[in-house]
């Protein structure tokens, strides 16, 4: 009994971070700078509510669960899931900077522990819980930071991609990090066994502070060690947590995922998560089709579209507010967003 006891009190405590600065801009005009994606509900997710919190509660078994989020955010957070604690971000600067701080914030207050760093506006069903433990014990075990990879269900472009290397048993080292391909580059990395980079990572503060040092957010982190994390968020540029860290790592691994998983990032994402009619239609919302194939719908409460004769379009209605674009070009929806933002309209 004694051995059981030493041995519980000997592992670090688990500790979920999960990460709601963004705004889902490729979802535009459903999520806005006023309503951003997390705070949507969206269809074919596991459970009821937003995505933050169908997050939150799939993260429930860690020891403890925060939320990173920005200022303009952290009331509706507050709001949306009571039970976490909430991390106000200085300023929003990708997830780089955003983890840092989260990761400095957390040590400070629980101590030893192992971080589980989740996005909180994707899609995943299926057993979590598992390969989160399994990415918690490998980030103890080796001092390394761990990301998950899912396996790949076709050639995606808009996705990174996780080259593993040497097998472990329940993870792997990684050989090399890969940027987003063009189509037959990723039909050949899903040939060759590469995993889909899912955003999703686990490591001990001590070990993902230690890889900061030597990066583009060692300004950042040494601010935070004086107290000043404004100066820091200063120094530093917007990057994300893979280019800034996880890709110069020697000691970064991969566990294999096991569920499934969709970070819906764009309006193509609905057809995989939503049951599609006998055209091949993913509708949301309130919607009629005639003479239409392959097309996603999507409405607020207040909108009603009818699509006629036409074929792979993208037709959201929102607020007063109107998207249409081919579906292949979904991933184009930010270039909207930007001049929208340069105009002062998102």
């Amino acid at each position: 009994m004694a051995g059981d006891s030493d041995r519980k009190r000997s592992t670090p405590p688990l500790v979920a971070v999960v990460m709601a600065g963004g705004t889902g801009t490729r979802l535009y005009p459903a999520s806005r700078a006023d309503r951003p994606k997390q705070f949507l509900s969206v269809g074919g997710n596991e459970g009821d509510g937003s995505l933050l919190r169908q997050t939150v509660e799939r993260v429930g078994f860690a020891d403890e669960v925060y939320v990173s989020t920005a200022a303009e955010y952290a009331d509706r957070v507050r709001e949306a899931v009571p039970e976490a604690g909430v991390l106000v971000e200085p300023a929003s600067k990708d997830t780089g900077p955003a983890l840092a701080y989260a990761t400095h914030r957390v040590r400070r207050q629980v101590g030893e522990c192992v971080l589980l760093c989740v996005p909180s506006d994707h899609r995943i069903a299926g057993d979590f819980g598992s390969t989160a433990r399994a990415a918690a014990r490998a980030a103890v075990e080796t001092g390394g930071l761990v990301t998950f990879g899912v396996e790949p269900t076709r050639p995606a472009t808009g996705y990174g991609y996780v080259e593993p290397g040497e097998s472990r048993g329940e993870y792997a080292e990684i050989e090399q990090f890969r940027e987003k391909p063009d189509e037959a580059t990723a039909e050949r990395f899903v040939e060759q066994g590469f995993y889909w980079n899912a955003g999703l990572f686990a490591w001990t503060p001590a070990a993902f502070l230690r890889a900061t040092r030597d990066s583009p957010l060692a300004p950042l982190v040494a601010a935070l060690d004086e107290g000043d994390p404004e100066r820091g968020f200063e120094a530093v540029e917007s990057v994300s947590v893979d280019y800034a860290v996880l890709e110069r790592a020697d000691d970064a691994y991969v566990v294999p995922a096991d569920f499934e998983w969709d970070d819906v990032g764009s309006w193509d994402a609905i057809e995989r998560i939503v049951e599609t009619d006998a055209d091949g239609n993913a509708v949301l919302g309130d919607a009629l089709t005639v003479d239409a194939a392959d097309n996603v719908v999507a409405t607020d409460d207040d909108a009603h579209v009818s699509v006629v004769g036409v074929e792979g379009l993208v037709v959201a209605a929102y607020d007063d507010r109107v998207l249409v674009a081919p579906k292949d070009d979904a991933q184009r929806v930010r270039e909207v967003v930007t001049e929208l933002r340069e105009q002062g309209r998102f």
